[in-house]
């Protein structure tokens, strides 16, 4: 732990905490970035009683609609005391003059996550299928949650929504590159011209993957989702789309997420499909288009990740390969798309 981090004045926090919060801080604060996120930044800050999640937006290069702290604390709050676990909602600050961009603390959870190889390594078979099946029912769950019964009617515009989806990503697209791909436009071309029939409306995560949730200790259930920064109403099925995405990119080990093989338990992509069709009443026959969806989501992600590394504006490690793998990302959408025309 130390007094200073990127990106957070701790003298400031304190300041605003005890305003927000009187009481609540009991002693001064330290803090350190918390490895592993990609986008947004976490830190763990403790005044030496209590330690909190600290999420803030990246240092630069923030994309319009993207990082979006207030809808982050506003669907971890609707979803506390559902089915859906997520960590407990603290306070948020939504003005950028406090420390240069909104911000949010909530309950810190002292769980496992799944992104570390030695781990990976010692975990038993039967908990990586068990962590796979929870994955699963923890996203039926959320699929199945009545926006309305927990405050959410009004947290996005279902109508239209895989359209106007595809035009937001392109224009985040347009906002991030840093070099021009004949696959980019070839694949939003493909995306608009098999446009699905959309499935009914739900509460979307929109970057769900077994690296996005954290485990009790004892692997035995989900204690947190965590990454909202996405979420909103729309077509749940992006959702498993980019789901199957990350799946498949684990059974290699990739630049995204570590490698999850079949051989140690974990549960391909198609399986996990098959879970999601058993528990779920969605029609899953235009999966193939959310697939594509999905890798060209992600190529957009990775690309501004290289775009922000290439500023120099990242924090900490694993960056510098992101950029090379987005072709890779376009032309896998473009065979997904194939599939499904």
């Amino acid at each position: 732990m130390t007094a200073t981090l990127p990106g957070v004045d701790l003298d400031v926090l304190s300041r605003w905490l005890d305003e927000v919060r009187p009481g609540l801080r009991q002693g001064g604060l330290a803090g350190e970035v918390i490895a592993g996120g990609k986008s947004n930044l976490t830190y763990r800050v403790t005044d030496g009683a209590s330690t909190w999640a600290l999420r803030r937006p990246p240092l630069a290069h923030v994309l319009p609609t993207a990082h979006d702290m207030v809808r982050e604390f506003r669907v971890i709050s609707a979803l506390a005391g559902t089915a859906v676990p997520v960590a407990e909602p603290v306070a948020l600050c939504a003005d950028p003059a406090v420390l240069g961009a909104p911000f949010y603390l909530m309950g810190f959870v002292d769980g496992v996550v799944l992104d570390k190889r030695a781990l990976l390594a010692e975990l038993p078979a039967q908990d990586a299928t068990r962590c796979c099946e929870l994955l699963v029912d923890t996203l039926v769950a959320l699929h199945e949650t009545d926006p309305a019964a927990v405050g959410l009617a009004d947290f996005g515009r279902p109508e239209g929504f895989l359209a106007r989806q595809v035009r937001r990503w392109r224009q985040q697209w347009d906002a991030s590159q840093t070099r021009p791909l004949a696959e980019l436009a070839q694949t939003v071309e493909r995306l608009e011209a098999q446009l699905p029939t959309q499935s009914a409306p739900g509460v979307v995560h929109g970057d769900y993957r077994l690296t996005n949730v954290m485990f009790t200790p004892a692997v035995d259930r989900i204690a947190a989702v965590v990454d909202w920064e996405m979420a909103t109403l729309g077509d749940p099925l992006t959702d498993l789309g980019l789901l199957v995405v990350y799946q498949d990119l684990a059974q290699q080990g990739d630049m995204i997420m570590p490698r999850m093989s079949p051989e140690n338990g974990f549960l391909t992509a198609r399986q996990m499909v098959a879970l999601y069709a058993e528990r779920s009443p969605r029609d899953l026959a235009a999966l193939e288009w959310y697939i594509g969806f999905g890798y060209f989501k992600l190529a957009v992600v990775a690309e501004g990740i290289h775009h922000r590394f290439l500023a120099g504006k990242t924090v900490g490690e694993g960056f510098a390969h992101f950029g090379a793998g987005v072709p890779a990302l376009l032309q896998a959408a473009l065979r997904s798309l194939a599939t499904q025309a």
